[in-house]
């Protein structure tokens, strides 16, 4: 583990495999694990595993949750409350193929945000590049077919996932105002509470509903997983690479999801890709290049 924790490209390279993973057990599991049953379980475990780091800082830190509530309420409602049950409530209609693939939007959509809300400012290549990966979503979410999108018969797990990258790119807009002077951990924990709260409502309301998980070897395990991984572990290597290379360097290593989602799902799905997801993931890598280029060339010429 030393060895693992001393390589902070292995760290960022096993974190976007745990974070595609997630999309395949997510769609294996949607006939046995309800979405709100799903991501309550996976919160559920992360927050055992954090809490014993995180509660050595609370009696410290006490009085910076209190002021900093409302940012961590935010980010606790986007980032836990709201991505992940939006990405299982898709992957109940659409493959895991589509979810990795339209999560790679998630820089493009960020930006463009950030230019809609917060009135940054686009040079046109970036405008460009934003266009671009657009028409590679509609590209995946159409099945390339114009017509799909002309007579909008889209399918609603694509519509669910958009919204989860709507989500978490207002979750990473958000990020901005985190509270830095509060322990990482801590501020996880207090994130997970908040979302566990928001999460608690739609596990009622499905249990009401009939709608239970069946317990199965397959079903707790997968539960396991996510919230031991995904959930968990993932978040511990993040950081770490983040504080090793930066997070400039870091933010490139998501742009693996799409290849491990694409191919854990050919593996344990039978999700043979199609013509398609070809042609969207590479308008929408095209369209992050073309941001990430114009992006370094500006920090180039500032210097």
């Amino acid at each position: 583990m030393g060895r693992l924790l001393a390589n902070p490209y292995l760290m960022l390279t096993l974190t976007a495999l745990f974070w595609a993973s997630n999309m395949v057990v997510g769609r294996a599991v949607s006939g046995e694990v309800p979405p709100f049953a799903l991501a309550f379980g996976r919160w559920s475990i992360a927050i055992l595993l954090v809490l014993p780091l995180a509660l050595p800082h609370a009696k410290s830190q006490w009085g910076l949750l209190r002021r900093e509530w409302r940012t961590l309420l935010a980010l606790g409602l986007l980032g836990v409350g709201g991505y992940n049950t939006l990405a299982y409530l898709g992957l109940q209609q659409t493959t895991a193929t589509n979810a990795a693939l339209l999560n790679s939007f998630i820089p493009i959509a960020t930006i463009a945000i950030s230019w809609v809300f917060l009135g940054k400012r686009l040079h046109p290549v970036e405008s460009a590049g934003v266009l671009v990966s657009l028409l590679g979503v509609m590209t995946i979410v159409g099945r390339g077919s114009a017509g799909t999108l002309a007579t909008l018969r889209l399918n609603p797990g694509d519509v669910w996932l958009l919204f989860a990258v709507l989500d978490w790119a207002l979750y990473t807009i958000v990020l901005a105002w985190r509270p830095v002077r509060v322990h990482p951990m801590l501020m996880l924990a207090a994130m997970i509470l908040i979302g566990l709260a928001a999460l608690l409502p739609g596990v009622l309301w499905e249990l009401s509903h009939g709608r239970h998980m069946h317990f199965s070897a397959g079903s707790v395990a997968a539960v396991a997983y996510v919230g031991v991984f995904p959930g968990f572990v993932s978040y511990v290597f993040y950081n770490r690479g983040v504080a090793e290379v930066g997070a400039g360097k870091a933010s490139l290593f998501i742009h693996l999801m799409p290849v491990f989602g694409t191919l854990l799902a050919a593996l344990f799905l039978a999700e043979v890709p199609r013509w398609y997801h070809y042609v969207g993931i590479a308008l929408i890598f095209c369209g992050i290049g073309m941001t990430t280029a114009w992006r370094k060339a500006g920090l180039a010429e500032k210097r």
